[in-house]
C-alpha cells in the first residue's frame, strides 16, 4: 500500500507541478540558478546539485524530489558548481555562497533550516560543503542540517585508483571517457597522485577511508547524513565489469560506518526500494533515481523539525 500510495503521489505531482520551476537570475555578472517554490508557506530549502557536467536544470528530469518538496513547504534550489571538477575548492565555495546569500535574502529562510544532496559528483560537493560550513561556521552562510547523496564516490583516493583500473580494463567507451576525464583534472588540480601528493587528495575528500577519523567526515559527526545506492553487482559485471571493489558502495558502506561507530546515530546506508534508471526509462544504477523521493523529502522534514 506505501509503494501504491508513494507511486501515486510522485505522479500527480509531476503532471501538476512540473513547469513550476523558475530561474533567477540575482547579480550584475547575470549569473543564476533554479528554484521550485512550495504551494504554501516556505519551511525549509533543499539545495540540490547536478552531476559532474551536468547543468542544474537537468536534476528536474531525472529526479522528482523538487515535486514531493512542492507538497511539503520545502523550496528547492538547484546550482552549478562549475561542474568539471570532482573536489570543493574555494572559487566553488564562494560561488555556492553567492548563490546561498541571494536564498536567504530573497525567500526570508532561516541559515539552519537547510539540507543539500547531489548526485555522482555533484554528491561529493554535498558532503564536502557542508564540512566546509561546520568546520568553518564563522564563513558559512548556511548551517545544514542534512546531507545526502546519489551514488557519489565519497573517497577521492578511491575514486582515483578506480578511474585507473577503468582504462587498464579498456572495456567500457563510456567509462574510460569519464576516467581520462576526471583524472586529467585530478592530477592537474591537486598536483600530483595520491602517491606523490596523498595530503592534497586527503585534504579535499569528504571522506578518506585510510584514517581512524575519516579524514574530513569528522565534521559530519552532528549532521544527519544519507548515502543511497543500488548495488546491482550483476549489471555492473555485465555493463562494465566492475566488481564490488570498483563501485562506489564500497567506501560509502565504509564512511557509514566509520559515522555509527563515532556515535553519529543518524547516519544512513540506503539501498534503492527499485531497480534505478535514467529519465528517458533506461536501466542505469547510477542514476538521481536511487533516492526514493517521498521518503528522503520527509526524512528531510524530520531532520529539519518542520509539520
Amino acid at each position: 500500500m506505501k509503494s501504491i500510495l508513494t507511486l501515486l503521489l510522485i505522479c500527480s505531482s509531476t503532471i501538476l507541478f512540473s513547469q513550476s520551476v523558475k530561474e533567477i537570475t540575482f547579480n550584475k555578472a547575470h549569473e543564476s540558478y533554479f528554484v521550485v517554490e512550495p504551494k504554501d508557506e516556505i519551511k525549509g530549502v533543499l539545495v540540490l546539485l547536478p552531476g559532474g557536467t551536468q547543468e542544474p536544470e537537468t536534476i528536474f528530469p531525472d529526479s522528482k524530489l523538487h515535486n514531493v518538496a512542492y507538497l511539503h513547504n520545502l523550496l528547492v534550489v538547484a546550482m552549478s558548481y562549475g561542474q568539471e571538477t570532482i573536489y570543493l575548492n574555494d572559487s566553488i565555495i564562494n560561488e555556492m555562497n553567492l548563490v546561498l546569500e541571494d536564498v536567504i535574502k530573497r525567500y526570508k529562510v532561516s541559515k539552519d533550516k537547510f539540507a543539500i544532496g547531489g548526485f555522482s559528483a555533484g554528491g561529493v560537493m554535498s558532503l564536502s560543503f557542508t564540512e566546509y560550513c561546520k568546520q568553518y561556521p564563522q564563513k558559512a552562510v548556511i548551517d545544514p542540517q542534512a546531507v545526502f547523496t546519489a551514488d557519489s564516490p565519497v573517497d577521492l583516493i578511491d575514486i582515483y585508483y578506480t578511474f585507473k583500473r577503468e582504462l587498464k580494463k579498456n572495456y567500457s567507451d563510456a567509462a574510460m571517457t569519464e576516467a581520462r576525464f576526471y583524472l586529467k583534472r585530478l592530477e592537474r588540480d591537486l598536483k600530483g597522485t595520491p602517491e606523490t601528493n596523498l595530503e592534497n587528495y586527503i585534504k579535499h575528500s569528504p571522506f578518506y577511508n585510510g584514517a581512524d577519523d575519516g579524514g574530513n567526515m569528522k565534521y559530519l559527526l552532528n549532521t544527519a547524513v544519507r548515502l543511497h545506492h543500488d548495488p546491482d553487482i550483476v549489471w555492473q559485471l555485465k555493463n562494465r565489469r566492475r566488481d564490488l571493489f570498483d563501485m562506489n558502495i564500497l567506501c560509502a558502506s565504509a564512511m557509514i560506518n566509520k559515522l555509527l561507530l563515532q556515535g553519529n546515530n543518524r547516519a544512513e546506508l540506503i539501498i534503492a526500494d527499485r531497480p534505478a534508471k535514467r529519465s528517458h526509462g533506461f536501466r542505469h544504477p547510477h542514476s538521481w533515481s536511487v533516492i526514493e523521493e517521498v521518503d528522503c523529502i520527509l526524512w528531510i522534514k524530520k531532520v529539519l523539525e518542520i509539520d
